[in-house]
């Protein structure tokens, strides 16, 4: 499906015709150039290559220099692709005229990474409840984590204290309430996963 590289720039509100307050995302999508156009006699299925975000050439690599020469380009930060596109050729720019106010998208993001937590941050666990009979320092443990001679080990996939966030997270449905041509700006109902700054991919 066509979409575009974004930036998450931030959240704001807006009153709908019926004077409610909606929450909102605002999002810089492209301009995307288009850095390489994949055919099926070439490279076994249709795709479209888009680049976004500028990027210094004495930080990119020999190879991608390259890539982008052939492309005609400057070098970018961020390369996905996509399908869906047609008539599309090397060095063409797609706008947030793409998109249209009243239609749904879906957003894919990094969600904002957490760190180390334990399992009532990470899986929403009660921990003990009550602190009587002595438990001073159970409030916030997993508690048993396995049975006994059998089966003898820890199931996998056990809820536990880890690595929380940072994942790549895709929030589907969410409406176009505003798109801004002369600014690159998309707004879209609700809140989309990355913290500010963060590249976001929106897909029709």
């Amino acid at each position: 499906m066509p979409g575009l590289i974004g930036k998450k720039l931030g959240m704001t509100s807006v009153y709908s015709a019926e004077g409610k307050n909606i929450p909102c995302t605002i999002i810089e999508a492209g301009p995307c150039v288009v850095t390489q156009v994949k055919k099926v006699d070439t490279d076994g299925y249709e795709a479209v290559q888009l680049a976004y975000g500028d990027k210094r050439e004495k930080n990119t690599p020999k190879a991608m220099q390259g890539h982008f020469k052939k492309a005609g380009v400057e070098p970018k930060r961020k390369l996905v692709e996509f399908h869906g596109f047609e008539g599309k050729n090397l060095g063409d720019l797609v706008g947030v005229d793409l998109f249209e106010e009243g239609e749904w998208v879906d957003v894919v993001g990094t969600s904002k990474g957490k760190g180390f937590q334990g399992v009532v941050k990470r899986h929403n666990f009660g921990g003990v409840g009550q602190s009587t009979h002595g438990q001073h320092n159970r409030l916030r443990a997993p508690g048993s984590i396995g049975a006994c001679s059998t089966p003898a080990r820890v199931f996998k996939g056990m809820r536990m204290a880890g690595r929380m966030g940072g994942e790549r997270v895709k929030m589907q449905n969410l409406e176009v309430i505003k798109v801004y041509l002369d600014r690159n700006l998309i707004v879209v109902k609700g809140s989309i996963p990355g913290a500010k700054g963060s590249f976001v991919l929106i897909e029709k």
